[in-house]
């Protein structure tokens, strides 16, 4: 006769710390909690505090790329969005604006402190963009530079004695300038944000907006929303990224504004007796951080107040997660070495 086994259920419970928790005994628990007693408070939520002190030391590294062709003002709205000379014009003494013969890529790196909170912040400018009479293929140079970003934190990861935390220079986001022209997108427009939409998280922008009446803007944000759905361009924040109902709901709102309408300048003027950083016109000032007169607070609270983790994550997720994939499955095709980074490797992903 074959013995029966004994099956022991373990039913699973959640308890709860409550603050102050009395001692209890094991007539008090009823099963819930076991053992002598439970002292005091447990202070599970510390963990947050703990997470906030390591992350404080060690400080956050964000890095943000412009693109747009020359006199757009993009040094101006970077050094408005941080609230300090952080552009390459800023930090470039006796700096000349020439327009480059070939597109070439410049980085500036600062560290910017707030209430104790570290950031290394680097800023890449893309002199020399759509300033040529022939912008064939102007795209490619920057498209090799994001991918050569990637490349070097995969080296990094597959080394054997790795670093404890790799220094990231990926690019984790691009404010790409849109003239204000009134009109549809210009076919560069479309072939860049096309082809960089799929490995680094663009956020269009209407540069110098002031030059628009307020019912030429709207037109002109509707015409490009159009273009942007009929040529398939995929713009932060993708609706396939949104993780819950609540990131939905804040995410629809920032599409309903794609693309901001910005304006930009480090010069601050007395309006009603306060000091607002605007531009001065004969009709009046245009307060930069007004959002009756332009979308540019939005634009900032999209990039640092409320998605500047998200566009890390979504690069580090997302667009680096894809590129690692098809890098690695490219090297189990050709030995286990990667092979050399090359522009015709670097368009595939494109």
């Amino acid at each position: 006769m074959e013995e029966e086994k004994e099956v022991m259920e373990v039913e699973e419970r959640v308890v709860e710390v409550e603050h102050p928790l009395p001692c209890l005994s094991e007539s008090d628990t009823q099963g819930i909690i076991k053992g002598r007693a439970l002292f005091g408070y447990v202070g599970i939520e510390a963990v947050l505090d703990q997470m906030r002190r390591k992350t404080m030391k060690a400080g956050f590294e964000f890095n943000i790329m412009v693109v747009g062709q020359s006199g757009l003002g993009k040094s101006t709205l970077v050094n408005t969005l941080f609230k300090s000379k952080v552009s390459r014009k800023s930090c470039t003494p006796n700096y000349e604006e020439q327009i480059s013969k070939t597109v070439h890529l410049q980085s500036v790196s600062h560290i910017i402190e707030e209430k104790g909170v570290k950031m290394k912040l680097t800023v890449i400018d893309t002199p020399g963009f759509g300033d040529q009479i022939n912008n064939e293929n102007c795209w490619e140079p920057i498209v090799q530079y994001v991918n050569e970003q990637y490349e070097k934190y995969l080296k990094e990861e597959l080394n054997v004695n790795r670093k404890k935390r790799i220094p990231d220079s990926r690019v984790h986001g691009c404010v790409y300038f849109l003239p204000a022209t009134g009109h549809w997108l210009r076919p560069i427009d479309v072939e860049f944000m096309r082809r960089l939409g799929k490995i680094v998280s663009i956020v269009p922008v209407i540069a110098k907006a002031d030059t628009l009446t307020l019912e030429e803007r709207l037109e002109f944000k509707q015409r490009i929303r159009q273009d942007l759905q009929a040529n398939g361009i995929r713009v932060y924040p993708q609706k396939e990224y949104d993780e819950d109902a609540e990131d939905r709901i804040l995410n629809d709102k920032i599409r309903e504004n794609i693309p901001f309408a910005v304006v930009g300048t480090d010069k601050e003027h007395q309006v009603n007796g306060n000091k607002v950083l605007g531009r001065k016109t004969k009709w009046g000032i245009i307060e930069v951080e007004n959002v009756a007169h332009c979308e540019f607070a939005h634009l900032r609270d999209l990039l640092i107040r409320s998605h500047l983790q998200d566009l890390k994550d979504v690069t580090h997720n997302i667009h680096y997660e894809t590129y690692r994939v098809k890098r690695l499955n490219e090297s189990n095709a050709n030995g286990l070495a990667l092979s050399p980074l090359t522009l015709e490797n670097a368009s595939h992903t494109v």
